[in-house]
């Protein structure tokens, strides 16, 4: 009777369980690598040597440039002058120093946004690689290199509009961290352990994580397509892919594995189930032998039998001779013989 109640517990928490796969993969991954600082100038560092990113840079520190000088029917020679010299600056180690650092500081602008109600605009300044730049056309012999001012070039990062919309979601992430993976694993456990069959309640939480780290996964790639869609024309496409994939490198990662360790653990438990020794009642049957469920139960008239060969008794494994007649039973040696 208690059977339904156990077994509907049992589903209950092992459906709560592969739900929180996905948020608690996107919750670890917010917490550990978006949110933190480090981690974060790690994963954006390599993209100073991707040459869609060192393009775009080129193109917004020319532009910042070209805007602060008048080189009136020299702007075009101008314009190419400075776009080769901050394609060249991309090549070097400095660019890779200043890149770092505009990164560390727009993450700690995006987290005081998001952490303390800014209602600002998240911004990045250029003037160091612009310094750079300068330094390097004045080198050069450059026209009009000397006049090239070093101001503050800011370059938006993420809008006041869409703080509000990213807020709640951080602050959750922030708060869940690893929490959200440990409950999944508990309920999994929990499931797994109330179900009157673990090892299907074992195949189906395996199949049901996979299922929902491919959900995640197609959902990263959506996010990819509908974030260069919406991006403004001036925005490099390239570029911006570029840096979506880094950020999302380790989440996409992880769910493919969780997809493969979930598939695995649902393939090696039905080879188990095919493969592995029945439980339940009934005999077990090993090389022609057969201990029947009154014998493994401890039941009187229990016996072990050989194949189905003459001559061997199932009930004491000795040669079935016939008795002569009035000779006691050997059941109840003490039996009378019956009176003539």
């Amino acid at each position: 009777m208690l059977r339904r109640p156990r077994a509907a517990l049992s589903a209950v928490l092992l459906v709560l369980a592969c739900l929180l796969v996905p948020f608690g993969t996107v919750s670890t991954w917010a917490k550990y690598e978006i949110e933190d600082t480090d981690a974060y100038v790690a994963t954006m560092a390599p993209l100073a040597a991707d040459p869609d990113v060192r393009a775009s840079v080129a193109d917004a520190v020319t532009d910042s440039v070209m805007k602060e000088i008048d080189a009136g029917p020299l702007r075009a020679t101008v314009a190419s002058f400075v776009r080769d010299a901050v394609h060249s600056f991309t090549e070097t180690g400095a660019f890779q120093t200043a890149w770092n650092a505009a990164n560390r500081a727009a993450h700690d602008a995006v987290q005081a946004a998001l952490t303390h109600d800014s209602d600002g605009a998240v911004t990045i300044d250029l003037a160091p690689i612009t310094e750079q730049v300068k330094r390097q056309l004045i080198e050069e012999g450059t026209p009009f290199a000397g006049r090239i001012p070093v101001r503050h070039t800011e370059v938006t990062v993420m809008k006041a509009q869409d703080l509000s919309h990213f807020r709640k979601g951080f602050r959750m992430l922030q708060v869940a961290g690893l929490w959200l993976p440990a409950a999944a694993v508990l309920l999994a456990v929990g499931g797994i352990l109330l179900a009157v069959r673990r090892r299907r309640a074992v195949t189906a939480t395996a199949l049901g994580a996979a299922v929902g780290a491919a959900v995640l996964a197609a959902a990263i790639a959506a996010g990819r397509a509908l974030t260069l869609d919406d991006l403004p024309p001036d925005v490099s496409r390239a570029a911006a892919g570029a840096v979506y994939d880094a950020l999302t490198d380790t989440l996409r990662t992880a769910s493919w594995v969780i997809v493969g360790v979930g598939l695995a653990v649902a393939l090696g438990a039905w080879v188990w189930g095919r493969v592995g020794v029945p439980s339940g009642g009934g005999g077990v049957g090993v090389s022609g032998v057969e201990v029947s469920g009154a014998a493994a139960g401890g039941g009187a008239s229990g016996g072990v039998g050989v194949g189905d060969g003459p001559g061997v008794a199932a009930e004491t494994g000795t040669p079935d001779t016939p008795r002569p007649a009035g000779s006691p039973s050997r059941r109840n040696p003490s039996a009378a013989p019956p009176r003539p």
